[in-house]
C-alpha cells in the first residue's frame, strides 16, 4: 500500500508550502518506503509514498492524465482494475502503463464521482481536476484504508493517510474534542467521522467528498452501505455452496501481486478459511505466519500449526512472552490518537514476522461482523427475546433496581454474573448493546469523569454514535442491526485501524478478502437464522467449510487475540500503571475524578476486581497526552 498527503487552496491559487508538503509526505515513509513523488501547481500540492505491489516499473504517483489537467494520489488496490480497463478501452481510452493507478485515474475522467461505485478493492484517494477546479476524496466501502482531512480558515484543505501528517501544519488546531474523549472511554477508540481533535475529521467508510474552488465546503456523501435486505430465498445447502464459491472468488481476486504474498494464520475459523482457499488456488505452498504466547489461555499456535500442516504451508511462528510489553510506548506513535485495543501488541508482532517473508498478507478480519461470530451476538439475542415480551417501562421498573442492587461478580463463573444482564434488560436494544460493548459503562464513566468535564459534555453520551447509525440502518432485524452497528463502528474504528497501522509500520500490505464488498452485500441478504443458529455463530460459514477444515477447529470456543493485561498490571507493569493513573498528566486535564482513579488501581492490585481493560485505556490516553504535548 501507500501513503498520501495533500494541500489544496479552495479559495484561490496561493502558493503551496513545499516544505510542509514534503514534511507531511515524509511522515508517511513507513507506509511507502519504495518511492516518493510530488506534484505542485498554483493552489495545489499532492504527495505520495509508494509501496510497490503491481506494475513495479511504471505505477509512480502522483499520476497525471494525458493532458495533465487531472492528478491522482492514492493508497489502494483495485482488484477489478483489469475488467475496468477493458471497459474503458472500449470507451476509447488508451493506457500507457499496466497499473491500477492509471485505471483509477481514467475511471474518474469517465465516470466522475460515480467512479467509486465501480471499484472493488480497498482504497483512499484524492483527485485534483483542474478543468473543474475540483478536489475529490474517497474512501473504500468498509473502511479498510484510512483518510483524514481538515479545512483551515484561509480556505486550504489538507488530507493525509494518517493524522500525524496533518498535525505537522501549525494552523491545524490542537484542541481536544470532549465528545471524542467521552467516545474513547466508551469504545476504546474514537469512531468515525470524529477524531480526538476538533479540527480534523476522518472520511467515513463508503463516503466521498467533492470540493469545488470558490464554493462553500460540502459534507461527505455516502455512495455505499451494507444493504441487509434479508431477501435471499436460498435453502441452507444452496446458500452454503454459494458462500463457499463467493469466498473463494474473493480470496482469488485479492491474490494478484508482483511481490511475495502470504497469510496470517491464527488457527481460528476466519484465517483458516482464507488459508484453505489460498492453498486451493496456487500451486506453491502458502507462506503463513502466526504468533504464540507462553500462557496457555492466550495461545492458539497449536491450532495454527495443525492448519499449516493440513494445507502444506510454509509456516512461521514467533513466540511472544507474556512480558512482551516493550511496544507500549510505540503504540501511540502508530495510532496518533487514543487507541485502547491491547491486541495491537501481538498484531504488530505478527506483521513484523510476516514482513520478513512477504510484502502482501491476507487476513481473516471481518468474518465475525459479516457472519455473526461474536459471542456477544448470542447474548444480545437472548436478551432480545425477553425485551420483546415486556414493554420498556416495565423492564425499567423491574430490571433497573435489580441491576443497581445485584453485586458485581467478576470473580464468579460467567453464568452467575447477572448484574450486566439486568442492566441491559432495563434498556432499549441500542442502549443495551452499547452497555454490552462499552469499556467504561455509563455508571463507571459517571464516576471516572470530574463534574467539570461532565458539564463540558452538556449531556452528550457515546451511545449517540450507535443511535445515529441505527437511525440510518436499512434493517430492524435484531441480529442484523447489531451486525450493522459493528460494521459501521467497531470494524473500521478498531479492527481495521489496528491492522492498518501495525502492518504499515512494517511496510506490509494486508488484504481482507472476507470484507470484499460484493461478498458482504450477498451475505447481508441471508436470513439471520443462517448466521446465528441455536446459539452457534457463523453457522452457515462453518457449514460450508466442513469439507475443508476439521470439526474441532470450526466448533472450538473462540479465543480472540488477547494479551494478559491483568497479570501485567499486578506484576511487571504495576508501578508504571500506578504512576500513570495517579500522575500529573491525567490530573492536569481536569477530566478525571482522582479518587476513582485511585480506586481503580487499588481494587485491581488487591485482586478484588479485574480493571485491567480500564487501566489500559487510561494508560493509552496518558501516552497520547504525552506524545501530543498536552498537559
Amino acid at each position: 500500500m501507500c501513503g498520501i498527503a495533500g494541500i489544496v487552496d479552495l479559495r484561490g491559487v496561493a502558493e503551496i508550502d513545499e516544505r510542509l508538503l514534503r514534511n507531511m509526505t515524509d511522515a508517511l515513509t513507513h507506509r511507502g518506503p519504495d518511492e516518493c513523488g510530488y506534484h505542485r501547481e498554483p493552489g495545489v500540492g499532492f504527495g505520495h509514498r509508494r509501496l510497490s505491489i503491481i506494475d513495479l516499473a511504471s505505477g509512480q504517483q502522483p499520476m497525471a492524465s494525458d493532458d495533465r489537467r487531472c492528478w491522482l494520489t492514492y493508497n489502494c488496490e483495485i482488484y477489478n482494475y483489469q475488467e475496468l480497463r477493458t471497459e474503458l478501452e472500449a470507451a476509447g481510452y488508451s493506457f500507457r502503463t499496466h497499473s491500477d493507478t492509471e485505471v483509477l485515474l481514467k475511471s474518474w475522467l469517465h465516470w466522475q464521482e460515480d467512479c467509486v461505485r465501480r471499484l472493488r478493492g480497498m482504497f483512499a484517494f484524492a483527485v485534483w481536476d483542474a478543468a473543474r477546479e475540483t478536489l475529490f476524496l474517497a474512501r473504500d466501502h468498509l473502511g479498510v484504508k484510512p483518510l483524514y482531512f481538515a479545512g483551515l480558515a484561509d480556505g486550504r484543505v489538507l488530507f493525509a493517510s494518517e493524522l500525524k501528517s496533518l498535525m505537522l501544519c501549525p494552523e491545524v488546531g490542537r484542541d481536544i474534542d470532549p465528545l471524542a474523549v467521552e467516545e474513547y472511554f466508551s469504545y476504546g477508540y474514537v469512531p468515525e467521522p470524529r477524531t480526538i481533535y476538533t479540527s480534523v475529521a476522518k472520511l467515513a467508510p463508503g463516503h466521498s467528498l467533492c470540493l469545488r474552488r470558490g464554493q462553500a465546503l460540502q459534507t461527505p456523501r455516502q455512495y455505499w452501505d451494507v444493504p441487509f435486505r434479508l431477501d435471499s430465498k436460498l435453502g441452507m445447502a444452496d446458500a452454503a455452496e454459494q458462500l463457499l464459491t463467493r469466498t473463494r472468488e474473493a480470496v482469488r481476486s485479492q491474490m494478484v501481486s508482483e511481490v511475495p504474498l502470504g497469510a496470517f494464520l491464527s488457527g481460528g475459523v476466519d484465517s483458516s478459511a482464507v488459508v484453505a482457499m489460498m492453498a486451493g488456488l496456487q500451486s506453491t505452498p502458502v507462506n503463513t505466519c502466526s504468533i504464540g504466547f507462553d500462557v496457555a489461555g492466550f495461545d492458539e499456535s497449536s491450532y495454527a500449526a495443525e492448519i499449516a500442516q493440513r494445507f502444506g504451508t510454509t509456516h512461521h511462528t514467533r513466540q511472544v512472552s507474556p512480558d512482551d510489553f516493550a511496544l507500549v510506548d510505540k503504540l501511540i506513535d502508530l495510532y496518533d490518537e487514543p487507541y485502547a485495543d491491547s491486541s495491537a501488541l501481538p498484531t504488530y508482532r505478527v506483521c513484523e514476522l510476516a514482513r520478513e517473508r512477504v510484502t502482501v498478507a491476507l487476513s481473516g478480519d471481518g468474518g465475525d461482523e459479516n457472519h455473526a461470530g461474536y459471542r456477544r451476538y448470542k447474548l444480545h439475542m437472548a436478551e432480545e427475546k425477553i425485551r420483546s415480551l415486556l414493554p420498556l417501562n416495565v423492564r425499567r421498573a423491574v430490571f433497573g433496581p435489580l441491576g443497581a442492587l445485584y453485586p458485581k461478580a467478576d470473580w464468579a463463573p460467567r453464568v452467575f454474573r447477572a448484574k450486566t444482564t439486568f442492566q441491559s434488560l432495563a434498556r432499549d436494544s441500542v442502549a443495551a448493546y452499547f452497555h454490552t460493548i462499552s469499556i467504561f459503562s455509563d455508571d463507571l464513566r459517571a464516576k471516572l469523569f470530574s463534574p467539570a468535564f461532565r458539564r463540558d459534555l452538556q449531556g452528550y453520551t457515546a451511545v449517540e454514535v450507535l443511535r445515529r447509525h441505527a437511525a440510518a440502518s436499512p434493517t430492524d432485524d435484531a441480529l442484523s442491526l447489531v451486525q450493522y452497528l459493528d460494521l459501521k463502528t467497531y470494524l473500521p474504528g478498531d479492527i481495521l485501524t489496528k491492522v492498518d497501522r501495525a502492518s504499515m509500520a512494517h511496510a506490509l500490505e494486508v488484504r481482507v478478502p472476507l470484507l470484499d464488498h460484493e461478498l458482504v452485500e450477498w451475505t447481508s441478504s441471508l436470513p439471520s437464522a443462517l448466521k446465528l443458529h441455536h446459539g452457534e455463530g457463523k453457522f452457515l460459514f462453518k457449514k460450508c467449510l466442513e469439507p475443508h477444515l476439521p470439526e474441532h477447529i470450526l466448533y472450538r470456543p473462540k479465543m480472540g487475540f488477547a494479551v494478559p493485561l491483568a497479570k501485567w498490571f499486578r506484576g511487571a507493569l504495576r508501578e508504571r500503571i500506578e504512576s500513570v493513573v495517579m500522575g500529573e498528566r491525567l490530573r492536569a486535564t481536569g477530566y478525571f475524578n482522582e479518587s476513582f482513579l485511585r480506586h481503580l488501581t487499588e481494587a485491581h492490585h488487591s485482586g478484588r476486581r479485574d480493571y485491567s481493560a480500564l487501566l489500559w485505556t487510561l494508560m493509552m490516553f496518558d501516552a497520547f497526552l504525552g506524545k501530543a504535548g498536552v498537559r
